[in-house]
Protein backbone atom coordinates (compact mmCIF):
# COMPACT_ATOMS: atom_id res chain seq x y z
CA UNK A 1 0.00 0.00 0.00
CA UNK A 2 2.75 2.41 -1.09
CA UNK A 3 4.35 2.73 2.34
CA UNK A 4 1.12 3.01 4.32
CA UNK A 5 0.43 0.57 7.13
CA UNK A 6 -2.40 -0.02 9.55
CA UNK A 7 -2.39 2.10 12.68
CA UNK A 8 -0.87 0.65 15.83
CA UNK A 9 -1.59 1.43 19.47
CA UNK A 10 1.50 3.64 19.72
CA UNK A 11 0.30 5.77 16.78
CA UNK A 12 -3.07 6.89 18.15
CA UNK A 13 -2.01 10.11 19.92
CA UNK A 14 0.14 11.19 16.97
CA UNK A 15 -2.73 10.55 14.55
CA UNK A 16 -5.15 12.62 16.63
CA UNK A 17 -2.55 15.40 16.81
CA UNK A 18 -2.18 15.32 13.01
CA UNK A 19 -5.95 15.43 12.48
CA UNK A 20 -6.16 18.38 14.85
CA UNK A 21 -3.30 20.19 13.08
CA UNK A 22 -5.10 19.66 9.76
CA UNK A 23 -8.41 21.01 11.10
CA UNK A 24 -10.24 17.71 10.66
CA UNK A 25 -11.54 17.26 14.19
CA UNK A 26 -14.84 18.66 15.41
CA UNK A 27 -16.10 18.96 19.01
CA UNK A 28 -18.98 16.56 18.34
CA UNK A 29 -16.72 13.80 16.94
CA UNK A 30 -14.29 12.22 19.39
CA UNK A 31 -11.30 11.23 17.22
CA UNK A 32 -10.18 8.62 19.75
CA UNK A 33 -13.61 6.99 19.56
CA UNK A 34 -13.51 7.16 15.74
CA UNK A 35 -10.13 5.42 15.70
CA UNK A 36 -11.24 2.77 18.17
CA UNK A 37 -14.41 2.09 16.20
CA UNK A 38 -12.51 1.82 12.90
CA UNK A 39 -10.03 -0.62 14.42
CA UNK A 40 -12.68 -2.80 16.07
CA UNK A 41 -13.91 -4.61 12.96
CA UNK A 42 -12.62 -6.14 9.77
CA UNK A 43 -14.52 -3.67 7.56
CA UNK A 44 -12.60 -0.52 8.48
CA UNK A 45 -9.11 0.70 9.30
CA UNK A 46 -6.88 3.71 9.70
CA UNK A 47 -3.81 3.71 7.49
CA UNK A 48 -0.74 5.76 8.39
CA UNK A 49 2.47 6.81 6.69
CA UNK A 50 5.48 7.29 8.89
CA UNK A 51 8.65 9.22 8.07
CA UNK A 52 11.60 9.38 10.44
CA UNK A 53 9.43 8.19 13.32
CA UNK A 54 6.63 10.70 12.78
CA UNK A 55 3.15 10.09 11.35
CA UNK A 56 2.91 12.41 8.33
CA UNK A 57 -0.23 11.15 6.54
CA UNK A 58 -3.39 9.19 7.35
CA UNK A 59 -6.63 7.97 5.88
CA UNK A 60 -9.53 6.13 7.47
CA UNK A 61 -11.28 3.66 5.18
CA UNK A 62 -14.26 1.44 5.64
CA UNK A 63 -17.08 -0.25 3.81
CA UNK A 64 -20.59 -1.47 4.42
CA UNK A 65 -20.41 -4.45 2.08
CA UNK A 66 -21.62 -2.32 -0.82
CA UNK A 67 -19.57 0.90 -0.99
CA UNK A 68 -16.36 2.16 0.54
CA UNK A 69 -15.94 5.43 2.39
CA UNK A 70 -12.90 7.57 3.09
CA UNK A 71 -12.46 9.80 6.14
CA UNK A 72 -9.66 11.73 7.82
CA UNK A 73 -7.42 12.10 4.78
CA UNK A 74 -4.66 14.14 6.40
CA UNK A 75 -1.14 15.24 5.53
CA UNK A 76 1.14 17.08 7.93
CA UNK A 77 1.10 20.73 6.83
CA UNK A 78 4.92 20.77 6.75
CA UNK A 79 5.00 18.15 3.97
CA UNK A 80 1.87 18.99 1.99
CA UNK A 81 2.34 19.32 -1.75
CA UNK A 82 4.55 16.25 -2.02
CA UNK A 83 1.86 13.85 -3.24
CA UNK A 84 1.24 12.22 0.14
CA UNK A 85 -2.49 12.99 0.07
CA UNK A 86 -2.82 11.24 -3.28
CA UNK A 87 -0.83 8.30 -1.92
CA UNK A 88 -3.14 8.13 1.10
CA UNK A 89 -6.24 8.00 -1.09
CA UNK A 90 -4.70 5.35 -3.34
CA UNK A 91 -3.63 3.27 -0.31
CA UNK A 92 -7.20 3.36 1.02
CA UNK A 93 -8.58 2.44 -2.41
CA UNK A 94 -6.16 -0.51 -2.54
CA UNK A 95 -7.22 -1.63 0.95
CA UNK A 96 -10.88 -1.45 -0.08
CA UNK A 97 -10.22 -3.12 -3.44
CA UNK A 98 -8.58 -6.07 -1.68
CA UNK A 99 -11.91 -6.55 0.09
CA UNK A 100 -13.96 -6.54 -3.12
CA UNK A 101 -15.18 -2.95 -2.88
CA UNK A 102 -15.61 -1.41 -6.34
CA UNK A 103 -16.80 2.13 -5.57
CA UNK A 104 -15.62 4.67 -3.04
CA UNK A 105 -17.53 7.61 -1.61
CA UNK A 106 -16.29 10.46 0.52
CA UNK A 107 -17.74 13.54 2.13
CA UNK A 108 -16.24 17.01 1.96
CA UNK A 109 -17.42 19.66 4.37
CA UNK A 110 -18.99 22.60 2.54
CA UNK A 111 -16.53 25.02 4.19
CA UNK A 112 -13.64 22.95 2.78
CA UNK A 113 -14.41 23.63 -0.87
CA UNK A 114 -10.71 24.12 -1.66
CA UNK A 115 -10.12 20.37 -1.37
CA UNK A 116 -12.67 19.66 -4.11
CA UNK A 117 -10.02 20.13 -6.82
CA UNK A 118 -7.70 17.70 -5.07
CA UNK A 119 -10.29 14.93 -5.24
CA UNK A 120 -11.32 15.83 -8.80
CA UNK A 121 -7.70 15.44 -9.88
CA UNK A 122 -7.84 11.90 -8.46
CA UNK A 123 -10.93 11.07 -10.53
CA UNK A 124 -13.62 11.76 -7.93
CA UNK A 125 -16.74 13.60 -9.01
CA UNK A 126 -19.70 15.21 -7.33
CA UNK A 127 -22.72 12.91 -7.38
CA UNK A 128 -26.17 14.49 -7.55
CA UNK A 129 -27.31 13.05 -4.23
CA UNK A 130 -28.40 14.56 -0.97
CA UNK A 131 -26.64 13.33 2.14
CA UNK A 132 -28.95 13.16 5.13
CA UNK A 133 -27.96 12.26 8.65
CA UNK A 134 -29.38 11.73 12.10
CA UNK A 135 -27.48 11.12 15.30
CA UNK A 136 -28.57 8.14 17.34
CA UNK A 137 -27.82 7.71 21.00
CA UNK A 138 -25.71 4.65 21.79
Amino acid sequence: MNGFREIGDRDVDAVVALWTACGLTRPWNDPYKDISFARAGADSTVLVLERQGAIVATVMAGHDGHRGMLYYVAVDPSVQGQGLGSRAVRAAEAWLGQRGVWKVNLLVRAENAAVKGFYEALGYEVNPVLCMARKIEV
